[in-house]
């Protein structure tokens, strides 16, 4: 029972676990086992090293006393038993230390390798969490956790190897020093520990308050504070920043964040100045007593000084030590704490983990069919998709449009399975996806996204999105150059070997929006996957330019099967069909020509954009609704 008591102010959280400190103790070790063994005796190595440099002085103090006092008292001095005994201890200090140099040496690259490997499961764990558990506040908190666990040398699972360390040397270092003031008394034994014991006490109710107000408090603000860095340096906001005149406001919302971080920071630093100055009494109440009693032996039991020196000295150090080590203890709590937000992250549950799957069927035609499909997003009542009855034929052209928010995207998603319906069920031939492997299922599609990312590796490998070795560079050029890259791609002087972004070569290349979506309809091209899905990935382009594009991607995708999801309608007169969303729901279902005739919502849409598919300037919206020239 705790003398100064805290209580934590958490709510119930069933993705968060106490797992204490031996048991993460357990987790270090196995991460030591696992990436590197040597740190095991590396620390135990330290341990009798780091232990042996503190003692082996006190001991030399006493017995310089004793033979000074000895020549002292004799006739004939003799001053060489006090060389002799100078320099083989100081040969054994000097080894001593180099030992435990060497160890700590080792260590420190040791623990900072370890942390690096242990930094890339964690973003082996994110990169294979499903698409939906990223899109969460409380997920995304947790994984700032996460990665605040692994930020730094002091922080977190570091930090713990850190305590392990030196929680070892103080061990051995306790032992000692126990087995040198238990032939003074015991009960100075006892006093030292108790009032150390109080001193961790406060020390531990710090800590938890600390933690209150700083670290569980900050996660949420440690997002916001990354986003506004992210907002403030990163190269795509910049335009935006200046031609908007955004500096300013800017700086006052980066202001604002900072300044409950300061609040926090303040409060925190003030419990701890409260600590230094508890610490400080205590340590001056066990100097006086430790001095008080030594004194006393002097005067009435007549202990030595060369005893009164080895007792002071190893006095010290073992009240020393044993603060060191309740506070290490304290520490290690502290850090524990942080690697349970780390390890509470890692095992969060994948829903599909442990779950028995069958296997994608192999077929040539893949027919998929929505039943009674809708579907929500975590936190919203409002359905974004409602009741969708759909089939989608193997070879099939199927239009997808409507306007902003109508629904396409989602319908997108819960195609490719980075949803999982509310209501209702998809199926493929026949089987429900969700008896499908994600990763596996996620091979039968080839999909454009309307916001494209470019990543820091060569173009050749941003096309196959697969490593060097991997990549077929000349299928890799095809595709590009039938998206419409040809010309870029000449410009190039290192062609597909081009560098991509300025994140990892200086004269990386960047590209523009409309490079960006062809560069994205190339990689469609590449995976040559059954089905093809374009979500709105030419957006960047005009609406004659889109068309003309699509017209020409479509004759390259063969038998394939397609989704074009848009609110233009460049892709709808060469699509077998077309489903009209509003608010969620598809409103209409049908050819070009059957919904132009019901004259609905679809045929309205169209209506309003003919006028920007016209080429010839002789040619009316009316002939481009009645089958113009741009759809010949």
């Amino acid at each position: 029972m705790f003398i100064f008591k805290a209580k934590k102010q958490e709510e119930e959280d069933e993705l968060h676990r106490e797992y204490g400190v031996l048991s993460n103790c357990k987790y270090i070790l196995r991460a030591f086992v696992k990436y590197r063994k040597s740190m095991i005796w590396l620390m135990l190595l330290g341990g009798i090293a780091g232990a042996a440099t503190t003692y082996i002085w006190r001991f030399i103090e006493k017995l310089v006393v004793d033979i000074i006092e000895r020549q002292a008292a004799m006739e004939n001095k003799d001053i060489m038993p006090l060389v002799y005994l100078v320099i083989v201890t100081t040969v054994i200090e000097l080894v001593m230390m180099i030992l435990n140099a060497y160890a700590r040496k080792k260590l420190d690259l040791g623990r900072y390798y370890v942390r690096l490997c242990i930094v890339r499961e964690r973003i082996a764990k994110v990169l294979g969490m499903e698409y939906e558990m990223l899109e969460t506040p409380d997920m995304l908190d947790r994984l700032q956790k996460a990665k605040r666990s692994t930020a730094g040398s002091n922080m977190g699972v570091q930090g713990l190897m850190q305590d392990m360390q030196t929680m070892i040397v103080q061990v051995f270092s306790i032992i000692t020093a126990v087995g040198i003031m238990s032939t003074l008394s015991p009960w100075i034994v006892l006093i030292i520990i108790v009032l150390s014991f109080i001193s961790f006490e406060y020390f531990d109710y710090i800590r938890i308050k600390d933690k209150e107000i700083m670290w569980d408090a900050m996660a949420g603000n440690w997002r916001k504070l990354e986003y506004m860095s992210t907002v403030s340096t990163d190269f795509s906001y910049a335009k935006d920043v200046r031609l908007y005149g955004m500096r300013k406001w800017l700086g006052g919302k980066q202001k604002e964040v900072n300044a409950d971080e300061l609040r926090r920071w303040r409060q925190s630093r003030q419990y701890w100045i409260y600590n230094t100055i508890f610490s400080s009494g205590i340590t001056l109440i066990q100097t006086a007593i430790v001095f008080a009693w030594l004194i006393y032996d002097m005067l009435v039991n007549d202990l030595s000084i060369g005893n009164f020196v080895l007792y002071s000295g190893s006095a010290l150090a073992f009240s020393w030590n044993i603060h060191s080590f309740l506070q290490s203890l304290g520490g290690m709590r502290e850090r524990s704490s942080r690697v349970d937000d780390f390890r509470s992250f890692m095992d969060i549950p994948n829903p599909d983990e442990g779950k028995k799957t069958v296997p994608v069927p192999k077929a040539e035609r893949y027919v998929f069919k929505f039943e009674n499909v809708s579907f929500k997003y975590k936190g919203q009542d409002k359905y974004a998709l409602k009741n969708l009855n759909l089939t989608l034929e193997a070879g099939q052209r199927l239009a997808v449009v409507g306007l902003n928010g109508a629904g396409k995207t989602t319908f997108i998603k819960l195609l490719l399975r980075l949803y999982d319906v509310t209501e209702g069920r998809i199926l493929c031939n026949g089987i429900d996806i969700r008896e499908f492997d994600r990763t596996e299922y996620y091979r039968l599609f080839a999909p454009a996204f309307q916001e494209v990312e470019v990543f820091a590796f060569k173009l050749s490998e941003n096309v196959s999105m697969r490593t060097k070795n991997e990549t077929d560079k000349s299928l890799a050029e095809r595709y590009l150059r039938d998206a419409g890259m040809g010309e870029k791609l000449d410009s190039l002087p290192s062609g597909m070997d081009t560098e991509l972004l300025k994140v990892l070569y200086d004269d990386g290349v960047d590209l523009s929006g409309g490079e960006k979506q062809k560069l994205a309809l190339a990689r469609a091209l590449y995976k040559n996957a059954p089905i093809v899905v374009l979500d709105e990935p030419t957006a960047a382009l005009d609406a004659l330019a889109e068309y003309r594009l699509y017209q020409s991607f479509d004759g390259m995708i063969g038998s394939r099967t397609a989704v074009y999801i848009s609110h233009r309608l460049s892709s709808t007169r060469f699509c077998d069909n077309i489903a009209m969303f509003v608010a969620g729901e598809m409103v209409e279902y049908g050819t070009h020509e059957e919904l132009l005739e019901k004259n609905g919502a679809y045929a309205e849409m169209f209506r309003v954009q003919a006028q920007y598919y016209i080429e010839d300037e002789n040619e009316t919206p009316s002939e481009i609704l009645e089958g113009g020239a741009v759809y010949e």
